[in-house]
C-alpha cells in the first residue's frame, strides 16, 4: 500500500551525529514538539517532528492503522534522507515507535517511549469498548475538540498543574499549547486514532528491541500510569526507565525543561 508523506518540520545540522524524531500523541501534532526540535538543534542534534496521518498538514489516505502508521514513519525517514533516527514517541507517538521498531529495526538507532503503554487490549473488549465510547461521547453530543480538550486537558496533568476551574485563559503556556493541539485535531482524525488506539498490542515485541530504549513516565499520569512504563522497561533488555515527578500524562507540556533534560541524559549517554 503506498502512503503520502507526512508532514514534519526540522531543524538543526544535516550532518548530525545524532538525529532524534519526535512522534506525538493522539492529542497533538508537530506543533507541539517545536520546541524539543528547535532545543536539541542548538545542542548540535538534527531534529524532526512529524504530523502524524491526518494531522495538521499530513494527508489521510485510506483507514488509520498501526501498520499504516509505521508506513508511514518509514516514508517520512526516507523522503527526509534520515538513515537512523532515535525515535521519541509521547502517548500513541510512543506506540508507533514500538510498531516502527517491528516494521524497520534497521532504520532505528534507539527508543524514548513517553507516557505510553506496549499494549491497549483488543478492539471488543468491555475496558476499550468503554473507553472509546467515553472519548467520543462529547463529538456524539455535538461538542467541538476544543471542548474536548477544555475536558480532557485538566485529566491529564498533576494535580496542581491548573488552578481548580481554570479557564483558558489561565493556564500556563505549556498547556495552552496543549490545548490549541487538541483543538485543532480533526474530529474524524481523533475518532480514527482512538479506534486505533485499541488495538494496539507490541507485547511480544518487548524482548526483542536492540537497541538502547527508555522508558519515561509521569509521577501523576493515570492513561499510562509509572508502573506500566517500569514493567515495559524491565522487558526490554537493558532499558532505562526513569519517572518525572510532579508532571501527569501531558509531561513535555507541563514541564518543558526536565522532559528535554532526561531525553538530553539519555542522548548524550548513548549516542
Amino acid at each position: 500500500m503506498m502512503v503520502d508523506t507526512p508532514a514534519w518540520i526540522e531543524a538543526g545540522p544535516a550532518d548530525a551525529k545524532t538525529t532524534l524524531v519526535f512522534l506525538h500523541g493522539i492529542g497533538g501534532g508537530k506543533k507541539g514538539f517545536q520546541s524539543a526540535v528547535d532545543y536539541f538543534a542548538s545542542l548540535g542534534c538534527r531534529a524532526l517532528a512529524w504530523d502524524m496521518p491526518g494531522y495538521g498538514d499530513s494527508p489521510l489516505t485510506g483507514t488509520l492503522s498501526f501498520a499504516s502508521l509505521a508506513q508511514s514513519l518509514e516514508q517520512l525517514l526516507d523522503s527526509a534522507h534520515v538513515k537512523k533516527a532515535v525515535l521519541v514517541g509521547h502517548s500513541m507517538g510512543g506506540m508507533v515507535a514500538l510498531q516502527a521498531w517491528t516494521r524497520c529495526p534497521q532504520r532505528i538507532e534507539g527508543l524514548i517511549i513517553a507516557a505510553s503503554s506496549p499494549a491497549f487490549g483488543q478492539q471488543d473488549g468491555d475496558f476499550q469498548q468503554q473507553f472509546v465510547a467515553q472519548r467520543l461521547a462529547p463529538l456524539n453530543a455535538g461538542k467541538t475538540m476544543a471542548q474536548v480538550a477544555d475536558r480532557l486537558v485538566p485529566s491529564m496533568v498533576a494535580p496542581d498543574a491548573l488552578p481548580a476551574g481554570a479557564s483558558l485563559k489561565d493556564y500556563p503556556a505549556g498547556l495552552a499549547l496543549a490545548h490549541a493541539c487538541m483543538s485543532a485535531v480533526p474530529p474524524d482524525t481523533y475518532r480514527a486514532s482512538l479506534q486505533a488506539l485499541v488495538t494496539f498490542e507490541q507485547r511480544a515485541a518487548l524482548p526483542s528491541i536492540a537497541v538502547p530504549t527508555l522508558c519515561l513516565a509521569g509521577e501523576h499520569d493515570k492513561t499510562a500510569p509509572p508502573e506500566v512504563l517500569r514493567r515495559m522497561a524491565q522487558k526490554i533488555p537493558g532499558a532505562q526507565y526513569e519517572c518525572l515527578p510532579g508532571v501527569g500524562h501531558l509531561m513535555g507540556f507541563e514541564q518543558e525543561a526536565p522532559f528535554h533534560q532526561a531525553v538530553l541524559k539519555f542522548v548524550r549517554h548513548y549516542f
